[in-house]
């Protein structure tokens, strides 16, 4: 289906991945027995240079409300200048001040509403239902591997006109990757309609084959995009959250006029600065999570599941029943996604681990198979 729709206005929060404490307690389970493949994250962990940096901070001073050289270190980076970064507290954060700011005052001619291209993660629609704002949704054909219609998408952001379009590139939970030229027509779309295109590139550098998407900072799209990194995502930093946005100074300032003063704490900013410092981290990371990737979606169809194409470092893999599974698993102390809350209740999402955690997961399916 690729219409646009007024989307189920939740009454609770989004859900997301992670192993919660609860749970092992409930469970019985030890922490150090388990492993999470319900979050995707980079499999190779921290780089080694965050931890030494880590033990240099000094807890008794305030961070640094601004994150400057954090800033400067991405700007040289991107290529762009530092008033075009926004450092926030994981890119939630960033959604939610972009939630704030935009739905709370429209740009001329734009409509409190959000658009999203579904099936995607929940915190687009929970920011904008946090505002009171209505959500629409174009849904991706699951026929066509998932795939939206983006001459409808368009189409869509021209006679709705909302105030924020949220697309997540690569997508989660589908792993579908949009090219420069699909990405840009909906870029196009949303300059002539009053609407800020938010591009969350969360999983972007696990991406063999990625697209540099600061392009658009340049062009005549400029003042309609913005871009959201994680890295949390990229560098393992989930207990730390550290995050990003590209965009004109314009938006920028208008994020940071909501930010709270230290959103960022010092140890994630000295964590990303030492990660960043990791040249050759990155490209490790990609290289670990291809060969994993490969390992998993082989045997998956061995055992006669349907993984689907994907572009990040997790897969969506059709077993007949996520709930079910995801029970079966966690009772063996691996903890999956399972994907009803994305509207796909058939499916569960596999964070791509190191190559010996994926072992161990197919070992454990193949028993449940058998």
């Amino acid at each position: 289906m690729t219409e646009p729709n007024l989307a189920g206005q939740p009454t609770a929060r989004p859900v997301h991945g992670g192993i919660r404490p609860a749970q092992l307690r409930e469970l019985g389970l030890n922490p150090n027995d388990v492993l999470d493949f319900s979050a995707s994250v980079s499999p190779l962990g921290p780089p080694r240079g965050v931890w030494e940096a880590l033990q240099g901070v000094d807890l008794t001073a305030y961070p640094d409300p601004e994150c400057l050289e954090l800033k400067e270190a991405l700007a040289q980076l991107h290529g762009l200048e530092s008033d075009h970064i926004l450092v926030g507290n994981g890119s939630t954060e960033l959604i939610h001040l972009l939630a704030r700011s935009y739905l709370s005052q429209p740009v001329d001619g734009a409509e409190r509403s959000v658009l999203t291209f579904s099936p995607t993660y929940g915190e687009y629609s929970g920011a904008g239902l946090l505002e009171g704002a209505k959500v629409l949704e174009v849904t991706a054909c699951r026929e066509a591997g998932f795939a939206w219609d983006l001459g409808r998408a368009a189409e869509t952001i021209a006679n709705s006109k909302p105030a924020l379009a949220f697309l997540c590139n690569p997508n989660n939970p589908t792993g579908v990757y949009l090219g420069r030229k699909n990405v840009l027509v909906l870029a196009q779309a949303a300059a002539q309609s009053g609407t800020l295109l938010v591009v969350d590139e969360a999983y972007v550098n696990f991406v063999e084959e990625r697209w540099d998407a600061t392009y658009l900072l340049q062009g005549s799209v400029r003042e309609s995009v913005v871009l959201l990194r994680s890295m949390t995502k990229d560098y393992a930093l989930t207990g730390l959250r550290l995050g990003y946005a590209l965009a004109s100074p314009e938006v920028v300032s208008r994020l940071a006029r909501l930010q709270p003063d230290w959103s960022v704490n010092s140890l994630a900013q000295v964590a990303g600065l030492a990660a960043l410092a990791d040249t050759v981290y990155l490209s490790t990371a990609r290289r670990t999570v291809g060969e994993a990737r490969d390992f998993l979606v082989e045997n998956f169809q061995r055992m006669g599941f349907n993984p689907l194409p994907s572009a990040a470092n997790y897969l969506l893999v059709e077993v007949g029943d996520g709930s079910v599974w995801r029970e079966r698993l966690m009772r063996r102390g691996l903890f999956v996604r399972d994907c009803a809350s994305f509207g796909l209740p058939d499916c569960i999402r596999i964070g791509i681990r190191a190559m010996p955690d994926c072992r161990r997961l197919v070992e454990a399916m193949t028993a449940e198979v058998e």
